[in-house]
């Protein structure tokens, strides 16, 4: 969450100079490599020298001591952890708030995303094609965390925090932090650890970022995906113009990483040619293979079997450059030669060339370069102008173009099926993206925005509260947008959404994790659901803690006034009622289900019940059976 003051005092501070800051800060200036983070006796992060590597700096001898190349600042290793913590905490539907509930396959999430990714973990564990996110770039006034670091009422007013719709506190990373750079570090760490588990075995993942936290990002995404995953760092030119008033150099590019989950298993998605890259090939002598164009013969690289003289068709005889030689032995340069597939120009006088032709390049389409040109992806104020198009209004500060999404779309090398995940999704661009690329290449990739529901001014954001529904609003738009202008595409493309949202869990603060069929839970008598949890919410509830999709079909009926949901076609069968009869027990038993759930308080009543257990056992036997 962002928060601008409207004005900054500075007050007195009442208290002589810190010298030893004042030094720290003058041995910043000469060696800012020597300065490091560190906590003082209270556990408040401050600067500190390194004073090993200062000595080193002043010495003109190596010193002795061990060296090890590592990338780490304070907050990693709590970072690892906070990453591995388990949470009490579900995701409830919304189906009010969604769109084609019943039969989309996207979602729409609403929760902080490292908790959120946490509960995806098991249900989306190597399935997601594509992740795509655009982080704060921690600019010294856009960095917003809610992570749990130790911070009293006290402390936390003094911050200037804020809080988000659900009350959760959220602290800006302000540049006059002393830790600045180590929590953007433990933020990202984190989330980037969970990410990668959910990234398909031949996925990819792209992160925006600029100069400020690059180096950094580089780092963390080394360790945590490999090095030998790094793909590119594209360089995408978001301004179209320079900035006059900058004091030194107006900036006009942003990076964005990519990184594949194995490199080996990943193919990058090339280009639809141009016709410009076409109109380079031509067919001046009617070869019957069709278009081509010609390549350089020689090599810098020198060999003693491609230095020999060559004799044009007009008698000439040639020799390759001084310090090059051809890139084709003798005996291979005869074959092309016979194969006619060496060119002298159209006078046979010229120096050969090999002829390369267009139906036989080995890949289809154009290689990507790591350039992204706004002419190609749209700048900044392309973003802007975009999402005002289809708000009718700014609603959100520094939206992505959708052509830049779009070629990273491309570079993912999607397939049907594929997800793509945004943890990051602000205003719902990547969303916008998907479904047009579905549009245009006849698609149906599905995908997941996560976004944290941050406030937003009333006054300036046209009564919008929140981001979360920003982003909603403007995927209900550009869907109903598009089917108008494509209807013939009405059928088949999905522009609908699941909404969810997180939540505490579904379960009493007493309570125990969903396990087994057993008698003994079976006899327990009170309900450990608590009283606002509809159905609805216990199925999804048991979706996450069984690891299944959430954006499957469903359906529900009754048999013998108990209400039975059906997911997915038999993976999961759930009954939630208080009393269950055994007639429904033994109906949901013979449809065979993969996965059956019930409350653990609907057969306390009767002790015939309590035999649910022999009952699957008889009727189908391969069926898991859990209690709530």
């Amino acid at each position: 969450m962002i928060f601008m003051d409207n004005e900054k005092t500075d007050k007195f501070k009442m208290e002589s100079i810190d010298m030893t800051q004042v030094n720290i800060e003058k041995i910043e200036a000469l060696f800012p490599n020597c300065i490091t983070e560190t906590r003082d006796e209270n556990g408040e992060l401050k600067k500190a020298v390194n004073f090993k590597l200062l000595k080193q700096m002043l010495s003109p001898e190596i010193l002795a001591g061990d060296e090890a190349y590592e990338f780490t600042w304070v907050g990693k290793k709590a970072s690892i952890v906070e990453a591995n913590k388990p949470i009490r905490k579900t995701l409830r539907p919304c189906p009010e708030e969604s769109v084609n509930w019943d039969s989309t396959e996207n979602l729409y999430i609403e929760g902080d995303n490292l908790e959120v990714l946490k509960l995806l973990q098991e249900s989306y564990l190597g399935k997601v094609k594509m992740i795509y996110i655009d982080p704060p770039y921690n600019t010294g006034h856009d960095f917003i965390y809610n992570d749990d670091f130790a911070m009293t009422s006290e402390e936390y007013a003094s911050e200037g925090g804020g809080i988000d719709q659900a009350g959760n506190r959220m602290i800006k990373n302000t540049d006059t932090n002393g830790r600045f750079h180590s929590d953007w570090c433990s933020m990202m760490y984190s989330r980037l650890l969970l990410a990668r588990k959910i990234l398909s075995v031949d996925g990819v993942i792209f992160i925006s970022i600029d100069d400020c936290e690059q180096k950094n990002l580089r780092n963390i995404c080394d360790e945590i995906f490999g090095e030998d995953n790094f793909v590119a760092q594209l360089v995408w030119e978001r301004a179209f113009a320079p900035k006059n008033d900058a004091k030194y150099i107006s900036n006009s590019h942003d990076y964005v990483l990519m990184y594949a989950r194995n490199i080996d298993e990943f193919t990058v998605g090339r280009l639809p040619r141009t016709s410009e890259a076409n109109a380079r090939y031509s067919n001046p002598d009617n070869d019957p293979r069709g278009v081509w164009q010609s390549d350089n013969l020689t090599v810098k690289t020198y060999s003693p079997s491609g230095d020999y003289p060559i004799t044009t068709p007009s008698g000439r005889v040639v020799e390759p450059p001084a310090g090059r030689c051809w890139r084709l032995s003798k005996n291979s340069f005869l074959e092309r030669l016979q194969d006619n597939r060496i060119w002298f120009g159209a006078d046979g006088k010229g120096v050969p060339r090999i002829k390369r032709f267009l139906s036989e390049l080995k890949y289809d389409g154009m290689a990507p370069t790591s350039l992204l040109f706004y002419k190609d992806v749209g700048h900044s104020q392309e973003g802007s102008k975009e999402l005002i198009k289809v708000m009718e209004g700014g609603v959100f500060d520094g939206p992505k173009p959708i052509r830049l999404l779009l070629r990273l779309l491309t570079l993912a090398n999607l397939e049907d099926d594929s997800i793509v995940l945004d943890f990051f999704s602000g205003s719902a661009t990547t969303a916008h993206a998907l479904i047009k690329n579905n549009e245009d290449k006849r698609q149906h990739c599905k995908f997941i925005m996560v976004q944290l529901a941050e406030m937003v001014d009333k006054k300036r954001k046209m009564g919008y509260e929140n981001i979360c529904e920003i982003g909603k609003e403007r995927i209900r738009r550009a869907g109903k947008k598009i089917v108008e202008e494509h209807p013939e595409v009405a059928d088949s493309l999905d522009i609908g959404f699941r909404v969810l949202k997180l939540d505490e869990s579904n379960m009493n603060d007493v309570y125990y994790n969903p396990s087994e069929y057993s008698q003994d839970l079976l006899s327990r008598m009170e309900s450990n659901v608590k009283e606002d949890r509809t159905d609805l919410d216990l199925l999804f509830g048991c979706l996450l803690e069984w690891g299944l999709p959430l954006s499957l079909p469903y359906s529900s009926k009754k048999i013998e006034e108990c209400t039975v949901h059906n997911y997915n076609d038999g993976d999961l069968i759930a009954c939630f009622d208080e009393e269950v009869p055994d007639g429904v027990i033994k109906e949901i038993a013979k449809q065979k289900p993969l996965r059956a759930v019930f409350r653990d308080s609907s057969f306390a009543d009767s002790p015939s019940k309590i035999n649910v257990g022999e009952i699957f056992k008889l009727l189908s036997p391969d069926t898991r059976v859990k209690v709530i």
